[in-house]
C-alpha cells in the first residue's frame, strides 16, 4: 500500500515504542520519514536505517530551537513537509494521592515535553504545512486525558491539554491543515513492560481482552492521515476499556 508516495513526515520521539511503529507503518506507504529522539542516537540510527527512505536527526522537542532545527533538516532533506505526527512524550509514576511528590518541577518537566514541546513542533512545522497539498497534524495523546487514570496527575493533565490544543489548532488552521489526535490505552511498549497488575486489568476487563501493541495505534494514526474530512478529533484506543470503567 503505497498511498503516502512523495509525502514528507516527521515522527518525534520514534526510536522505540509506538514511535517508531508509525515511523515504520507510514514508511510502508510510501512516505519519506525523519525519525527522531532526543537521547537514543544509536537507536534512532538503527530504526531510521532499517526503513526505506528515512533519515534519523537528534532533536529534544522540549527546546524551541531543536524543534526549529528538526524541521528545517526536514525541509533541507526531503524538500517539503507534510505529516507531522508529535508522538514524543515523558511522564513520571507518581501514585495519584501523593500529592506533595508531584510538585511543580515536575509539572513543569512534564509540560516542557509533552504540552510546550507539542506546541513548538506545530509552531515550526505550520507554515511547511500550509504549503502541503493536504497537511495533516497527529498528536499522541492518551486514556489519562479522557479519564481521572493514569501515570501521575501532571501527566494526565499534560494530554488533556493536548487534546485541547488538538481541537483549537483544527478550528485554527482548517482548511489547510487538519488535527486530531490519538489517545492510547495501554499498550506494549518498552515503557510499560513492567506494568504486570494493569496489563492484568486490561486483559480482564476491555472487551477485546488484550492490551494494544504499537502497529495498533500506528494503524489508526494512518487512517487519520487518509481521512480528508476528519479534523478536531480524538481517537480513543482503548481496545474497549472505556465502555466497562
Amino acid at each position: 500500500m503505497n498511498d503516502l508516495n512523495g509525502k514528507v513526515g516527521i515522527v518525534t520521539g520514534s526510536s522505540s515504542g509506538i514511535g517508531r511503529a508509525i515511523a515504520e507503518k507510514l514508511s510502508d506507504m510510501g512516505a519519506s520519514i525523519v525519525v527522531n529522539s532526543s537521547k537514543s542516537e544509536k537507536l534512532g540510527n538503527e530504526v531510521s536505517e532499517s526503513i526505506s527512505n528515512s533519515k534519523y536527526f537528534k532533536a529534544d522537542i522540549s527546546d524551541r530551537v531543536d524543534c526549529e532545527k528538526l524541521v528545517q533538516f526536514t525541509i533541507e532533506t526531503f524538500g517539503g513537509l507534510d505529516i507531522l505526527v508529535n508522538n514524543a512524550g515523558i511522564t513520571r509514576l507518581i501514585a495519584h494521592n501523593d500529592i506533595k511528590k508531584a510538585d511543580v518541577d515536575v509539572w513543569k518537566e512534564i509540560f516542557d515535553v509533552n504540552v510546550f514541546g507539542t506546541w513548538q513542533m506545530c509552531s515550526s512545522a505550520i507554515k511547511y504545512l500550509e504549503q502541503s497539498s493536504n497537511g495533516v497534524i497527529i498528536n499522541i495523546s492518551s486514556i489519562a486525558s479522557i479519564r481521572p487514570t493514569g501515570s501521575s496527575i501532571p501527566y494526565a493533565t499534560s494530554k488533556a491539554a493536548v487534546n485541547h490544543m488538538t481541537r483549537l489548532l483544527a478550528k485554527t488552521l482548517g482548511p489547510k491543515v487538519r488535527v486530531n489526535a490519538v489517545a492510547p490505552g495501554l499498550i506494549d511498549t518498552p515503557w510499560t513492560q513492567d506494568w504486570d497488575i494493569v496489563r492484568q486489568i486490561v486483559s480482564e476487563q476491555a472487551p477485546l481482552k488484550r492490551s494494544g501493541k504499537p502497529e495498533d495505534v500506528a494503524s489508526i494514526v494512518a487512517g487519520l492521515i487518509a481521512a480528508d474530512y476528519v479534523t478536531g478529533e480524538v481517537v480513543l484506543a482503548d481496545g474497549g476499556l472505556s465502555l466497562n470503567s
